[in-house]
Order: structure tokens, then sequence, then C-alpha cells
């Protein structure tokens, strides 16, 4: 599946310097045109984002942190978690015989419920899922409940927010922490995106959102950004 470029003219180039952005099916332009409120809040929270020193340089859980701090700034705009489940309902209709008498027909049913997957922030119909530095099967996760709740008319479009890997990485070596962001099997945009090219999302407008070292607070101050 070829990759959009819808996000070049709804996200200003301020955000397209600091960010990574990899989309399918025009995901920028479907989200900013039919859920304007929820796009706002997404420019919101990415303007307002910066990577801290204190990110890159306390190791082990304080990277949690990052994405909490962007979850909590998506609650607060009005985003609330969800959960995908679905129920399976299979039905038999039995026709009645009338010369054995019967009237009425006979119905059996059994139905099997799916608890499925959690959503990081929905808000409309638009799911949005913070992966900063998860297990990367995370990534499948999070896109089979983007698609199948597109395909259901619950959702019209997906967002994934999630990081980028060479740059960050050389950023901590520059910061003094040489084993930064490490580890090869973690979510990423790198890891994310031939999910995006091989359709995996199926028909749901999918947009992929990348912190770079470029969203460090030292280069916002370079570039002349509060």
């Amino acid at each position: 599946m070829d990759l959009t470029r819808s996000f070049e003219g709804v996200f200003s180039r301020e955000l397209r310097e600091r960010y990574e952005f990899r989309e399918v099916r025009n995901a920028a332009a479907v989200i900013a045109h039919t859920n304007p409120d929820a796009f706002k809040d997404l420019v919101g929270v990415l303007e307002d984002f910066s990577l801290r020193e204190a990110d890159v340089l306390e190791p082990g859980k304080n990277e949690g942190k990052i994405a909490k701090r962007l979850n909590q700034a998506f609650r607060d705009a009005g985003w609330r978690e969800g959960k995908y489940g679905s129920t399976l309902t299979s039905r038999l209709v039995l026709s009645p015989y009338r010369p054995a008498d019967e009237r009425k027909a006979t119905v059996k049913e059994t139905s099997v419920t799916s608890d499925g997957y959690k959503i990081d922030n929905v808000k409309d119909e638009v799911a949005l899922d913070v992966e900063w530095n998860a297990k990367d099967g995370n990534l499948d996760r999070d896109v089979a409940a983007y698609r199948s709740l597109y395909d259901v008319g619950i959702l019209s479009a997906g967002v994934m927010l999630t990081r980028t890997m060479n740059d960050l990485r050389q950023l901590g070596r520059e910061l003094g922490r040489p084993k930064f962001l490490n580890t090869t099997t973690t979510t990423n945009l790198e890891k994310l995106e031939p999910r995006l090219v091989r359709g995996d999302a199926g028909g749901c407008p999918l947009l992929a959102v990348a912190i770079t070292a470029r969203c460090y607070e030292g280069h916002r101050l370079e570039l002349g950004l509060q």
C-alpha cells in the first residue's frame, strides 16, 4: 500500500520539522476535516511536548513517564481510555414441519464474547495509542483494533504516537547515556512503517507520528521555541 502525504497540508511546518509523519489513506486530512476537535487536541499536545534531559538521562522506568505524560495531556483534553470488544452470535433456525403438527420455528443460538484490547485514548471517532518504548508486538495489537473498529463503523481513523530510533540513540550518546533506547525489539517508527505499507490497517486511515531528537528541549531553544 502506498503511503500518502496529506499531513503536509494540515500540520504546520514547525511540527513537521520536529516530528516524523507517516500515513495511509490520507489519515491526517481525514482527521482534520471529519474530527476537527480531536485534530486540534493532537496539534496542541504535539506543540506543547518536549523531550526533557531527564527523559534521556534517568534510566529504567522513567521512560514510561514519557507515555504517561502524553496520555495525561490527552486525558486533560477530553480523550478517554477505550476497550475494544466484540460478540459473535451464531443462530440456527429450524423451520417447522407441518405434517408433524409443528407450528413454530426452533431457534438455537450461541454467543462468544471477546474482551479485545485497550486503546490508550479515544475521542469522537478517533483512536490514539502512545507507543514510546513498548514491545513491538503492541503495534500489531493496536493496528488490529483500529482496523476492526473501523470495519464496524465505530472509528473513522487511528493515530499511533511513537518515536524514531537512530537519532534518539545518538541523542542519548551525546547527553552521556550510551544505552538509551538500546533494545531493538521495541516500538518505533522503523517497526511501524512496514506494517503501514503492508496494509495491516485495511481500510482504516492510520497516521503515525514519531517523536524525534528534534523534540529535545535544547533543540527547541535553538529554534527559538518556548
